[in-house]
């Protein structure tokens, strides 16, 4: 069976107890375990699949707390190092009432940016393995930017599966440009990649989807995902292209949602023991209606890593809808 590798960053949420307030007046707040590539290994490994995560963390609380969290959902986490060089990373958000969020992160260095090249082992990754990670750890000028170009090398050379979800922050990102490029440049090496409205008129230049996906796969993917939060997702080859409508819950914190979406999809993938190559436009739509579902599923609760549905409770989900 496949193994899955998440890359980049754990880190700590603080989830505020005051919904519509501005982060600067928020009064208290929630710690929630998260960090998009942990809670995508999480979500792979709750849905039964072997998951492993690749990051660093600080010789902290908060970095025991990560590894322990990781560790309860079923991940891997014997590729986790630990530095006394800096601490680990703290992210504070403020909620609105749809949902929807604000960040502040405290990260100037935390540990996940001094994950060293020399640190990725070669022996980690096998033939089948899936490879996901996001642009939050390839800021410029930082070791673990380094660090993920030699494991997507490695993850290439040995025909893994690589998956590119930029997961865009823009306050980690002073220069916008480099961001973009970035992302252009990082995407040449993936197989998939995931985009989520909000963010493809910035990465492709243009609002139109199927311009975009046109743009993608000049550029080397031969999957684009496009995530619409509430309103479901597409799917596009440059054979063919499927839409599958979400589903309405009361959400309350989006915070990871599309992140179970990703991990829902690939972890799926993964239960059925196929491949990429095995996604024709009814499989596409079976992997993104069940990946909606565990988008939905999050949504409706507080915090990322501990929300994270099993099998059953998001096949118990579908048959309710």
């Amino acid at each position: 069976m496949a193994g899955f590798f998440s890359m980049g960053e754990a880190l700590i949420d603080f989830i505020p107890i005051d919904v519509d307030t501005d982060l600067k007046n928020v009064s208290g707040f929630i710690k929630k375990p998260g960090g998009a590539p942990a809670n995508v290994a999480a979500a792979v490994a709750r849905l039964g699949n072997s998951a492993s995560f690749i990051g660093k963390l600080g010789e902290d609380a908060f970095g025991d707390y990560l590894v322990e969290t990781m560790s309860g959902v079923g991940i891997n986490t014997d590729r986790v190092l630990r530095t006394s060089e800096a601490n680990t990373c703290l992210a504070f958000v403020s909620l609105k009432s749809d949902g929807n969020r604000e960040f502040s992160f405290y990260r100037k260095p935390s540990a996940d940016l001094l994950l060293y090249p020399d640190e990725i082992d070669e022996n980690w990754f096998q033939p089948g393995d899936i490879l996901q990670f996001c642009a939050v750890s390839l800021t410029p000028e930082t070791p673990v930017r380094s660090s993920h170009k030699r494991a997507i090398e490695i993850a290439k050379r040995k025909d893994c599966l690589v998956v590119f979800d930029p997961n865009l922050r823009f306050p980690l990102w002073p220069d916008r440009a480099a961001l973009k490029s970035t992302c252009l440049e990082f995407m040449t090496d993936a197989d998939v990649i995931k985009i989520s409205d909000e963010e493809l008129e910035f990465i492709t230049g243009t609002p139109d989807v199927e311009a975009a996906a046109e743009f993608l796969f000049s550029r080397g993917p031969a999957i684009f995902i496009y995530t619409m939060g509430r309103n479901g997702a597409r799917l596009f080859t440059p054979d063919f292209n499927v839409e599958a409508e979400g589903f309405s819950v009361d959400a309350i914190d989006t915070t990871g949602a599309g992140d179970a979406f990703l991990g829902g999809f690939l972890g799926k993938m993964m239960s059925d023991g196929k491949s990429v190559g095995d996604i024709d436009a009814e499989y596409a739509f079976e992997l993104i209606r069940y990946a909606n579902a565990c988008g939905a599923i999050v949504s409706s609760r507080q915090g990322a890593i501990s929300s994270m549905p099993d099998r059953s409770e998001v096949e118990a989900f579908l048959r309710s809808r």
